[in-house]
């Protein structure tokens, strides 16, 4: 089975082992997660959580998201009563033991986007491994846009009375 394959199946092959993927499966293995004691199911929310706190930890990452989720994003944002997505810009497949992340950024202008990649990249896999205990097989890095300086200056007021006297 192909990663894609899996992605499409909700289960990801790793290179190493292409029968052993991603799945919900109730039988057990060695894993922090799957005990003689029981078995400990983290839901797919939380992982995303974590891996866009631990994005959002790196310098130079401006904000999260692909265009559409962003403009989104931003208009639930000034609903009174709703909250931001905190896993905006996340996806993520988690199986049993495992776990496949793909994040999509907007980076801050001068900043090194493969450097920055990487440190992304790292810190979510030492996030997520730490403290759910899954393996992360990969985690996909899409740069979507780039954070120009004085893009966030908020337009000015226009005047609401008479221009002249």
């Amino acid at each position: 089975m192909s990663q894609d394959e899996g992605r499409r199946e909700g289960t990801v092959a790793t290179q190493d082992r292409p029968d052993e993927g991603l799945r919900r499966a109730r039988s057990g293995g060695s894993s922090e997660l799957v005990t003689s004691g029981g078995r400990t199911e983290i839901a797919d929310v939380v992982v995303a959580k974590i891996a866009s706190m631990a994005a959002r930890e790196v310098g130079g990452v401006h904000e999260m998201g692909a265009g559409m989720s962003r403009t989104i994003g931003s208009v639930k944002e000034r609903l009174p009563g709703v909250a931001a997505d905190p896993t905006q810009g996340v996806g993520v497949q988690v199986g049993e033991r495992q776990a496949a992340i793909d994040i999509d950024l907007v980076v801050d202008y001068g900043a090194s986007i493969p450097d920055l990649a990487n440190a992304v990249r790292s810190n979510v896999i030492g996030q997520v491994e730490h403290m759910c205990g899954l393996e992360v097989v990969e985690v996909d890095i899409t740069v979507d846009d780039i954070h120009l300086p004085g893009d966030d200056r908020e337009e000015p007021e226009q005047p609401t009375g008479p221009r002249v006297l």
